[in-house]
């Protein structure tokens, strides 16, 4: 049966709140499921299945699936795609409400590493991918659905119009790359821009030593809420001395009159690091 028969047989209607671009096309099914290299020893979590295309790629080489769908309405759409599968489990939820770790621990009975892969609604793209990050789950691999213009951002470099906090906070935490790019016109409905493929390997410890992961995000985000600020203008906004805030960029000699968007991973670290000692020791 094909895409507009099934969405027939269940009177379903796409629901432009969730997101909803469906992806059918086996070759680039293929590509993400090569891509996040499943085997049959991998546990894997799927957020928005939709049709459960993606999810039966994945089921073919993966030992186990847990695949989280937020719209009650494709439920029981998926539990007909899905039938026969035995090693995929439905879960109906807010994936930004689950928790993970938890999920895997009442499916399995243990837990166990896992990689994400999901087709991500592009309006929550970076909530969903931060979320996964920040709240220290067991997960080793993203690979992850995105609009191509958030992907650009996450690779970018420093002293590009691209980078930001969001490429800051996943750099730190992740090898990002960009698998490959996907055009407009192999989903349903076509969404208005391209898609890419971000492949994200956790790093088993940050690329640099951070005293207060928290404090960090703060620093990054000041830095970028107003780009075309000096950095310790940006800083301001933090309520915090600007002696110390001197002190710490003196210490490792950088330019108060930089703006953020020029320093690189480690400055950040390092300067996060050094207003935090300064706090702590006033």
């Amino acid at each position: 049966m094909g895409l507009k028969e099934i969405l027939a047989k269940h009177g379903f209607k796409f629901k432009k709140r969730f997101g909803q671009n469906f992806i059918t096309d086996p070759g680039i099914l293929n590509k993400i499921v090569d891509v996040a290299e499943i085997t049959k020893d991998d546990l894997v979590i799927e957020v928005g299945p939709g049709l459960g295309t993606l999810t039966k790629t994945i089921a073919e080489r993966a030992g186990r699936v847990i695949t989280i769908e937020i719209d009650k309405d494709l439920i029981p759409i998926l539990q007909e795609t899905l039938e026969g599968l035995d090693n995929v489990d439905v879960v109906e939820g807010d994936a930004l409400k689950l928790n993970l770790d938890q999920l895997v621990l009442e499916k399995l009975g243990e837990l166990k590493p896992y990689k994400i892969v999901a087709n991500l609604p592009y309006y929550i793209t970076t909530p969903l991918i931060m979320h996964f990050l920040e709240e220290g789950y067991n997960v080793e691999r993203i690979v992850v659905m995105v609009q191509k213009e958030v992907a650009e951002r996450i690779v970018a470099n420093p002293g590009t119009k691209e980078y930001g906090a969001l490429t800051v906070n996943l750099q730190l935490f992740t090898q990002a790359k960009i698998a490959f790019t996907v055009p407009r016109h192999v989903f349903t409905p076509k969404p208005d821009v391209d898609s890419a493929i971000v492949d994200l390997v956790v790093r088993k410890e940050p690329l640099y030593p951070i005293q207060d992961r928290e404090f960090l995000r703060k620093i990054i985000t000041a830095a970028f809420g107003q780009r075309r600020k000096t950095l310790l203008n940006s800083l301001g906004s933090l309520t915090i001395d600007k002696k110390i805030l001197n002190e710490a960029m003196e210490g490792i000699n950088l330019d108060s009159r930089r703006r953020g968007e020029t320093l690189s991973l480690e400055e950040f670290v390092l300067l996060a690091n050094g207003i935090l000692q300064r706090l702590n020791n006033g």
